[in-house]
């Protein structure tokens, strides 16, 4: 990785002393996200569950490149080997955990050898979630105890089984929560439930553990292109241009935004935000349900 005294001091060697002293200055003249990978990611332990595909295995890569030590948990054993090999090529140390976020015993098994290899935990990401469009007379109980298993449960599961593991103070939790937590959607009340659910969870989870210097927050993405989420709830012809149209800022969101944003929150310039649910949507929950529904599906 590319440091600021490292810049610096190939910058005196080519071009002097005065030029490089004034480097000294580099913070603004490097990219913020290097500036602050360096100061807060070197040497860091991250593990991210539903890491392998998606939002979160885009995340693991942005956590890669700032310099963490990663681990990424899913179910399919393939499916996590390919992400985990993808990783390393950008030299980090990456580990790969099969579990089910379902199974609290099987993450707490990944938690405690993850720990057990690199020590305390600095970073959880709770990632792992599951949808389908149904409507609420059709879905079966298990149709709906399966979503809220996946996406409560085991934000629930990943958080009560690190806790003992995460460095104290410093720690900080990030759990991804999704639109339907703020606002009603129809074909999704087993969503809606599950990640309001979520979002209460932060706001617990950041009282109960402040104290000990834990932070909690979550992250409410938007539409973000090329995600088995966003093409499970759109269909038809032209429906992603639709969906974009519901956006104000007039572009479906990528991976790399909810990366951003939560390379902002475990850095040391978001120390004092906790219990904070933040939309990275451009504007997309602003609109309202019932258009962005109309528009997802075709209406």
């Amino acid at each position: 990785m590319v440091t600021g005294r490292r810049v610096v001091k190939l910058f005196t060697k080519a071009f002097g002393a005065s030029l490089g002293m004034n480097l000294l200055h580099w913070r603004s003249f490097l990219p913020r996200q290097l500036t602050m990978a360096n100061s807060t990611l070197a040497n860091k332990n991250v593990f991210i569950t539903g890491g392998s595909s998606g939002i979160n295995l885009g995340i693991a890569k942005a956590f890669v490149e700032a310099g963490a030590r990663v681990a990424i948990n899913g179910r399919n054993q393939s499916k996590l080997d390919e992400a985990v090999a993808m990783l390393k090529t950008f030299g980090a140390q990456v580990y790969g955990f099969a579990a089910d976020v379902r199974d609290y015993a099987a993450m707490e098994s990944a938690l405690v050898d993850f720990s057990k290899t690199v020590g305390p935990i600095d970073v959880l990401i709770c990632g792992a979630a599951g949808n389908f469009p149904a409507q609420a007379a059709d879905l079966t109980p298990n149709g709906f105890k399966s979503v809220v298993d996946i996406d409560l449960m085991g934000t629930f599961h990943a958080a009560r089984a690190a806790h003992r593991l995460l460095r104290s103070p410093g720690a900080c939790i990030i759990n991804i929560s999704a639109p339907q937590a703020m606002m009603p959607f129809a074909l999704q009340a087993h969503v809606c439930a599950a990640k309001a659910g979520v979002d209460m969870l932060t706001r617990t989870l950041a009282i109960e553990w402040g104290a000990a210097g834990i932070r909690v927050n979550s992250i409410v993405p938007g539409p973000i292109q090329d995600t088995e989420g966003l093409k499970r709830l759109t269909s038809g012809e032209g429906a992603l241009d639709r969906v974009r149209r519901t956006v104000p800022l007039n572009r479906l969101g990528q991976a790399q935004d909810i990366a951003n944003l939560a390379l902002f929150l475990v850095s040391d310039q978001a120390s004092y935000i906790t219990g904070a649910i933040i939309p990275c949507d451009g504007g997309h929950s602003l609109i309202g349900s019932g258009m962005i529904l109309q528009a997802a599906m075709g209406g």
